[in-house]
């Protein structure tokens, strides 16, 4: 496996800080605080398979293993002082550290991250770690804006890293290493399983949760189903109906921009592919509810949901994360457990099949990564700022790093409602 090698001391252009007013300038702390914050870092550091070398210092410390070049120590420090994670990710989007191998040094990270902040610092999480804000709740008014930060930034930005089916969730492989040229029948093929768990045929109704560009939705008509698909993204919404023409399936796909909960009717199938992370937690029984209320008497639901330790989802998600701020607003990863717990509080279906496939999403990220790295120039034309393009590296390599630790993993689970219900 190739890994693009990112030149560490090629000086970042400056931030603009209208645009990036958090990024442009580290934070003030006070000394004892940046101090404490470095001890902490170097403490977690030691043991991991990693090496970090600070600017000035001759020699890297660390145990062996991918290289972190920390070229602003100061800003580096003061960032995690005032901002933990958040600030890490912020330090990496400033140019302040920077590594070859990015992936190889966040999966070191990821593989220890029940462990990297002290046990004692961990009981006072609620204490030293943001606060999700208020705004970002997924309620019926504030849940368009959260999709829009991420799905409206520009179909041609996705168009430039996605393959020719514009499918952005986890793929399907037959085997590893992957190659682009396999990414578009690897997507089919995770499509195609996800249609064949809800028997998905001629005359099925159908309904989608989370249009995406819509390929599923033309993967399913192309079966004989009647579909009806539902997103919050104007510009996927555009984007899907007009593929949908293309293939001439109009008369069977019918594109909603419309909450899921505000859908009516009655489904044979419903298929909702990494959707249920958009949900937030105090919203996952509205939402399995409405899978329930929508679905007809021995009908079938596919969801494609990532998914985290229950622990570790535990101890998060009331605090605020670097991808939250950056990437997903109001977004956050169930756990298996969760996910069950919910189903069968709030529901009558009931989970009959589920099966995880993570190094797949590796495989998939590494892909994307790979391709939105070698078309930079081009994501620069479309108006992508330096700082906007390392956040999108970061995030592309960060989860990639998830997954290939097993701190994340991706599920499609089936669930079934009797015909008596």
């Amino acid at each position: 496996m190739s890994v693009p090698v990112i030149p560490v001391h090629r000086p970042s252009p400056p931030v603009d800080a209208r645009r990036w007013p958090d990024v442009a300038r580290p934070p003030q702390v006070s000394r004892v605080r940046a101090a404490v914050a470095e001890r902490i870092v170097r403490r977690a550091i030691r043991p991991l398979p990693l090496r970090v070398r600070l600017a000035g210092e001759s020699e890297p410390a660390g145990r062996g293993g991918p290289l972190m070049e920390v070229r602003d120590p100061r800003a580096f420090f003061s960032r995690i002082a005032a901002g933990g994670t958040i600030g890490f990710g912020e330090s990496y989007m400033a140019g302040e550290w920077d590594a070859p191998d990015l992936v190889g040094v966040l999966t070191a990270f990821a593989e220890h991250a029940a462990t990297l902040v002290p046990r004692p610092l961990q009981r006072l999480r609620r204490v030293w770690a943001p606060a999700q804000p208020v705004g970002h709740r997924n309620t019926a008014d504030a849940t368009r804006a959260n999709i829009s930060h991420h799905y409206d930034l520009s179909n041609d930005l996705f168009t430039l890293f996605l393959d020719e089916t514009l499918t952005y969730s986890s793929a399907l492989f037959r085997g590893f290493p992957a190659a682009q040229h396999l990414l578009a029948d690897a997507q089919h093929r995770k499509i195609d399983r996800l249609l064949d768990l809800v028997e998905a045929g001629p005359g099925t109704r159908l309904l989608e949760i989370g249009t995406g560009w819509g390929e599923l939705a033309i993967r399913a008509a192309e079966r004989g189903a009647r579909v009806v698909t539902v997103t919050l993204s104007a510009e996927q919404q555009a984007l899907a109906a007009r593929r949908v023409r293309e293939a001439g399936l109009d008369d069977r796909v019918t594109i909603l921009l419309r909450d899921y909960r505000k859908i009516t009717g009655a489904y044979d199938a419903v298929v909702s592919v990494e959707m249920i992370e958009a949900v937030g937690a105090e919203f996952w029984p509205e939402y399995f509810r409405t899978l329930d209320r929508l679905l007809a008497p021995g009908g079938r639901v596919a969801l494609q949901a990532i998914t985290m330790p229950h622990d570790r989802m535990l101890a998060s998600r009331s605090t605020h994360t670097w991808i939250q701020k950056y990437i997903f607003p109001g977004g956050l990863l169930p756990s298996t457990e969760a996910i069950e717990e919910t189903v069968r509080r709030s529901t009558g279906l009931a989970v009959t099949e589920r099966d995880g496939f993570a190094p797949h999403y590796a495989e998939t990220l590494r892909l994307w990564r790979e391709r939105f790295t070698e078309r930079a120039d081009e994501v620069g034309a479309l108006g992508f700022d330096e700082t906007f393009r390392r956040m999108w590296t970061f995030y592309l390599a960060y989860s990639e790093a998830g997954f290939r630790s097993g701190y994340l993993d991706v599920q499609q689970l089936a669930l079934t409602k009797g015909a008596s219900a």
